[in-house]
């Protein structure tokens, strides 16, 4: 089996921001996806942090068009195969041990194994992983980082991930090495509280025009 349906970049590119989202509410799941996708971000990252992050997932792989929905915080084999089973088409996770990256590469969608360290980069392009979640960003040294690594590892893609605001997210998607960058600062929680979908569908454009800005 393929370790990705992908293209190369495929994930990486669907827009310039990956909202990480958490769903205390699985009601909330669907508009909140919807939302979302009309903003032009439709790859979303439903995070394994809440009792129902799973029946959240399944409820937009099955009800929201035109979204893209995978899951979060994957830390285990067992979590990889409930996830494909509830419909995620693509994994993050937070970093990476053998067992793991076994089984997201077998697992037949999309993956960003989570990275902190230049000897975990190099680890994974040895094994044949292009493609990595950089986390957390902003506490493992920022855009100076990322910046230090695309000279020796220019092959290596990020979507960088932990403390990126609206303010700092272009810094980031300015670096060549930078695909997307993954953040919640759309779903302010004020916003879901009020069910104001709306109001997250306006910062979802907003996030999604950062490229090009």
């Amino acid at each position: 089996m393929s370790s990705s349906p992908w293209p190369s970049s495929g994930l990486l590119d669907l827009a310039p921001v990956l909202p990480v989202v958490v769903i205390e509410d699985v009601a909330d799941a669907v508009p909140l996806a919807r939302a979302l996708v009309a903003g032009g971000l439709p790859a979303i990252e439903v995070t394994l942090r809440t009792p129902g992050a799973l029946d959240a997932l399944r409820a937009i792989a099955g009800e929201v068009s035109g979204a893209v929905v995978g899951a979060g915080t994957v830390l285990t084999p067992g979590q990889v195969k409930e996830c494909v089973g509830a419909g995620a088409q693509f994994l993050v996770s937070p970093g990476w041990t053998e067992l793991l990256l076994e089984a997201m590469q077998g697992s037949g969608v999309a993956f960003l194994p989570g990275v902190s360290t230049t000897s975990e980069v190099v680890a994974l392009l040895e094994r044949g992983v292009r493609e990595m979640k950089f986390f957390p960003a902003q506490a493992s040294g920022g855009t100076a980082y990322l910046r230090a690594l695309a000279g020796p590892l220019p092959q290596a893609r990020f979507c960088p991930t932990g403390g990126i605001g609206v303010n700092s997210a272009p810094e980031y998607l300015a670096l060549p090495n930078v695909g997307c960058v993954g953040g919640s600062w759309m779903i302010p929680a004020d916003a879901v509280a009020a069910r104001d979908w709306g109001r997250i569908e306006v910062l979802a454009r907003e996030a999604a025009g950062l490229r090009s800005a």
